[in-house]
């Protein structure tokens, strides 16, 4: 007759094995997403910062100012190189999903643009990732040692 402590130790190790494989892809599956996501906004940020005439007729038609472009720009591109950075990633895809929730509410109530199918699905994307690598988002008084 078998040790049933035995047994059970050797499912446990089975169930533990089994919980890092699934891990570890979903943490592949992330990154991926992260780097891809990352790159578009590299490429979304730089019409902004460099004065890309559709961009600059675009946010002129918003009527905030040109500053708003800059603005914008600067946040993609922050937020692009944030998702690279894995105490960062949270925090960065938490500011791109934000960025995509006020793109979306601007393309429908502003600009009546169609580009509202792009950012929606961006802003949830960028909502998954951010509550999937918020565990790994330290606040920057905890990085540098300072009293929270």
């Amino acid at each position: 007759m078998r040790d049933t402590s035995t047994a059970a130790t050797s499912s446990d190790r089975q169930a533990s094995r089994t919980r890092r494989g699934k891990h570890a892809r979903t943490s592949t599956l992330l990154w991926s997403a992260q780097i891809l996501l990352a790159a578009v906004f590299v490429f979304a940020a730089a019409p902004k910062l460099v004065g890309q005439h559709a961009a600059v007729v675009m946010f002129s038609q918003i009527g905030a100012g040109q500053w708003l472009r800059y603005l914008v720009g600067v946040a993609e591109l922050a937020g692009a190189i944030g998702l690279l950075i894995p105490r960062l990633a949270g925090l960065a895809a938490a500011g791109l999903a934000a960025d995509m929730a006020g793109a979306s509410i601007i393309n429908i109530a502003v600009l009546h643009s169609a580009a509202v199918a792009i950012t929606i699905p961006l802003c949830a994307a960028f909502a998954f990732i951010a509550r999937a690598r918020w565990k790994h988002t330290t606040s920057p008084l905890a990085a540098t040692g300072a009293p929270s």
